[in-house]
Parts: structure tokens; C-alpha cells; sequence
């Protein structure tokens, strides 16, 4: 999958030295640089991505199947307390994080579903209004904050922006799955084969000089209809989009118990910390001894 390079290799400016962009009227706790709360891109990033993306699609087909209401409680409530876990949190923490992005992709896809259902309107229509939606987050995001870059996620304000943009991601690739899968009749096997075909532009893109923030973007919205396709593809029926009928609960569970372990794994191992915050928690805790110090 597309590995776009590390802080390190890309030469990104240290959250100290970063300008903080149009602060003016708002909270200084809003516009603060402090150690980043996203992970660095490693091959296991992708992986732990395309399963959140799966289990997303699958829980809440499920919970939609099972009871709206419920489905509509679980969504929302589950977004807002994992957001304000993450929000709350001073460092980076894989389990929080992912959390986060895992109630993401629920929502992510409970939103464009209902977009499609309640407004009648089909689903090449609501692919082209996320798409839009995407655009404006995008715009919006450089133009206050200058940077787009995982790696400068640093003040509350840009993580605003970075789960907005990520949610938006993920109602796009829900709506561009479904497009493909069921309304062009492609089925999700297809479907899933197509996007994931199409992650490997952005890779071939970025070894010719596209910049590492837009390959990383542009991978990061296909993996959304990727792991949406095959999830649909493993658990539908075959009269629905050629599915092997395995059930969405049965899919949501798998997946969650992947992502559970490689999100264990990261947690110990800290192998997905950016490695300027690992030296700055450590310090903190006192495992490890300012370079200044070191050196005396």
C-alpha cells in the first residue's frame, strides 16, 4: 500500500518551530503547538486503516439492520465519546486514536447511507456532494492552518480539522463503494479489486514527485470504498452485489478482534509513535534524559 515518507524523511518543520496561522479571538489552548496525536505512516497504518474501513461498513449495516434507532444511538454516541477521548488526550495514543477512527467509520458510513436513503437522491449524486464536501474541508484546512500534513496535527484547531476531514473521507468512499458495487452493478468484489488497483496510483505518483501530502490523501479516501467493497463482498448475500453471504455481524466481529490485536500490538510496542513525541514523553516520565543534559 502507499507508504508516503516519515516526518523525518520529508524534512517537517518541528511543532515548536511551525508558525500558528490566524489565531487571533480564539483560545491559546486551541492554537498551541504540542506533540502530534496521529500516528506515524508505517505499512501496519494502512492495514489497521483498510480493517477500520471494513469493520465501519459492516457495523453499520448491522446496527441499521438490527434496529435504526439503536443504530442511530450506538453512532452517534460512540462518535462523541471517542472524539472526546482523543480531544482530551496530551500525547498520541494508538488505542485512543483508533478508537476514534473506528466510531468514525461507523458514522462515517451511517451518514452517507442516510444522505442516499433520505434525500432520495443517488448515489452518483451523493459521491459528487462528499466529494465536494472534501474539497471545501481541504480548502478550509490550508488556507487557516497552511499545512495539511498528518505530521503538523499539533493544536486542537488542526484536530478539528484533521477529524473532520477524515469523517468527510470516510462518507465519500461509502458513497463511491456503493456507486460502484450496486448502482453501476459492478458487484463489491469487483469493486474492491478497482480501488485497490487505484491505491497504487498515488504510490507510482509519489516516486514521480507528487507531493507526500497529497499521495497520502489520495490513498487515504480509496482505502475507504476498498476495505467498504470487500467487507460488503464478504458479508452480503449474492443476490446483493455478488456477496458470500458470511453475515455483517460476523464481518464486524472479525474485524474488530484484527484491529483489537494490531492496535495492542502498537500500544506496547509504540512502534507507530512519531519519533520526536517519543522523545519528548519519555522525557516527561523521565525515561529518558533532555539531549542537552546527555551531553553535559
Amino acid at each position: 500500500m502507499p507508504m508516503p515518507p516519515t516526518a523525518a524523511s520529508t524534512g517537517a518543520i518541528p511543532p515548536a518551530h511551525r508558525p500558528r496561522a490566524r489565531t487571533r479571538g480564539l483560545p491559546i489552548a486551541w492554537t498551541t503547538a504540542r506533540a502530534a496525536k496521529v500516528p506515524e505512516i508505517t505499512a501496519v497504518f494502512w492495514l489497521v486503516k483498510v480493517l477500520t474501513t471494513g469493520m465501519g461498513e459492516a457495523a453499520s449495516d448491522y446496527l441499521g439492520e438490527t434496529s435504526l434507532v439503536l443504530g442511530g444511538l450506538v453512532g452517534v454516541g460512540s462518535l462523541v465519546g471517542a472524539l472526546a477521548w482523543q480531544l482530551r488526550a496530551r500525547e498520541y495514543s494508538a488505542v485512543r486514536y483508533w478508537t476514534a477512527v473506528s466510531a468514525v467509520a461507523v458514522f462515517g458510513t451511517m451518514t452517507a447511507d442516510i444522505t442516499h436513503v433520505v434525500t432520495g437522491l443517488s448515489y452518483a449524486v451523493t459521491t459528487a456532494a462528499w466529494a465536494v464536501v472534501v474539497a471545501v474541508l481541504f480548502t478550509a484546512w490550508w488556507r487557516v492552518e497552511g499545512t495539511l500534513s498528518i505530521h503538523d496535527v499539533d493544536s486542537t484547531r488542526r484536530e478539528l480539522f484533521y477529524w473532520a476531514t477524515v469523517l468527510a473521507t470516510f462518507a465519500l468512499g461509502t458513497a463511491a463503494g456503493d456507486l460502484t458495487g450496486l448502482a453501476l452493478g459492478w458487484g463489491f468484489l469487483p469493486s474492491g479489486l478497482l480501488f485497490g488497483a487505484a491505491m497504487v496510483v498515488p504510490l507510482v505518483a509519489w516516486r514521480l514527485g507528487l507531493s507526500p501530502v497529497a499521495a497520502f490523501w489520495s490513498a487515504y479516501v480509496l482505502t475507504r470504498p476498498f476495505g467498504a467493497s470487500f467487507a460488503d463482498w464478504l458479508g452480503k448475500p449474492a443476490h446483493v452485489g455478488g456477496g458470500v453471504g458470511l453475515g455483517d455481524g460476523p464481518v464486524t466481529l472479525a474485524a474488530l478482534v484484527a484491529i483489537a490485536a494490531l492496535v495492542g500490538v502498537l500500544a506496547v510496542t509504540r512502534a507507530d509513535v512519531q519519533r520526536a513525541d517519543v522523545q519528548r514523553a519519555d522525557v516527561q516520565r523521565g525515561e529518558r534524559v533532555p539531549a542537552e543534559e546527555g551531553a553535559a
